[in-house]
C-alpha cells in the first residue's frame, strides 16, 4: 500500500488535479445547449454587430444618394423624344410636356405606337361591322355614331372588303391637360384597299384593286387618375 502512494506518485496527481481544475474554469463545460460560433466571413453586418456586444456603436450615417443615372436618361429620352413629334412647334412641345407631367407614363413614341394599333383596329372592326371591338376602344358618342354607320350599311344589305395595308405618315398634331383629362390628337395617313358591295357582289363603291389613301384626325383621351392604362377615342375627323 505504502508503495502504492509513494510520494511521488502522489504529487503527479495532485498536479493532475489541479490542471483539469484550472482547465475547467478557463474552458467551462459543454451540455449540448450551446449556440454555434458565428462564421464572421458569412455573418451579415447585424449579426457582425451582435457578435461584438458594444451596445454603444453608432452607426455612420449614410453617404447621400448619387443621382439615378437611368432617370437621367429617361428625361433625356423624353426631352428628345418631345422635341422630334413637336417638329419645332413650341405650343406643341409644350402641350406634350404637360401631359407627361400628369401622366408620367406617357411618351410620344410609346403612345404613337398604341395609337397606331388602335387605329388599325378600330377602321378593320368598322369595315368587319365588329361593335365590340369598337365598343371597347371609341368613347360612348363616337361608338354610337360608328354603330349607326354600321347598321345603315347592313339594312342595306352593303358588305366592306377591306384590307389595312399600312401607315406611311402618323404624328401628333396637338396635346394638353386641361386638369381633367390628357389629350393628344393625331394625324393618321393610312392606305387601305375597301370594296363596298350590294347584296349581289357589285361594286358600289372603292376599289378591290387598288391601294388608297385615307387621311383622319383623332382625338385620343384618358385621365391620369384612372387606374385604367388604355386610351379612348373621344372625337373623329377626315382630313382633306
Amino acid at each position: 500500500m505504502d508503495d502504492f502512494l509513494d510520494l511521488p506518485t502522489l504529487i503527479a496527481i495532485v498536479v493532475a488535479v489541479f490542471v483539469l481544475f484550472r482547465l475547467r474554469s478557463v474552458l467551462g463545460t459543454r451540455t449540448g445547449n450551446e449556440r454555434p460560433p458565428i462564421d464572421r466571413s458569412r455573418s451579415t453586418p447585424t449579426e457582425k454587430k451582435a457578435a461584438v456586444g458594444d451596445d454603444n456603436v453608432v452607426p455612420l450615417p449614410r453617404t447621400a444618394r448619387a443621382p439615378d443615372l437611368d432617370d437621367e436618361r429617361r428625361a433625356r429620352k423624353l426631352e428628345a423624344e418631345i422635341e422630334q413629334a413637336a417638329h419645332g412647334d413650341d405650343v406643341l412641345a409644350a402641350g406634350l410636356r404637360s401631359v407627361n407631367e400628369a401622366d408620367p407614363g406617357f411618351t410620344p413614341k410609346s403612345f404613337l405606337e398604341g395609337a397606331k394599333q388602335a387605329y388599325e383596329m378600330i377602321v378593320t372592326g368598322f369595315a368587319q361591322g365588329d361593335r365590340q371591338t369598337l365598343k371597347n376602344l371609341l368613347e360612348k358618342d363616337v361608338f354610337e355614331s360608328f354603330a349607326r354607320a354600321i347598321t345603315e350599311r347592313e339594312s342595306a344589305g352593303h358588305t366592306n372588303d377591306f384590307t389595312f395595308v399600312g401607315l406611311p405618315k402618323v404624328e401628333i398634331s396637338q396635346a394638353e391637360y386641361d386638369k381633367k383629362n390628357v389629350l393628344v390628337t393625331v394625324r393618321f395617313h393610312a392606305e387601305v384597299v375597301s370594296a363596298i358591295r350590294d347584296r349581289e357582289g357589285n361594286l358600289v363603291e372603292g376599289n378591290a384593286d387598288q391601294v388608297q389613301t385615307i387621311a383622319d384626325e383623332w382625338t385620343f383621351a384618358r385621365s391620369p387618375k384612372s387606374r385604367d392604362p388604355n386610351w379612348k377615342v373621344i372625337a373623329t375627323s377626315q382630313l382633306d
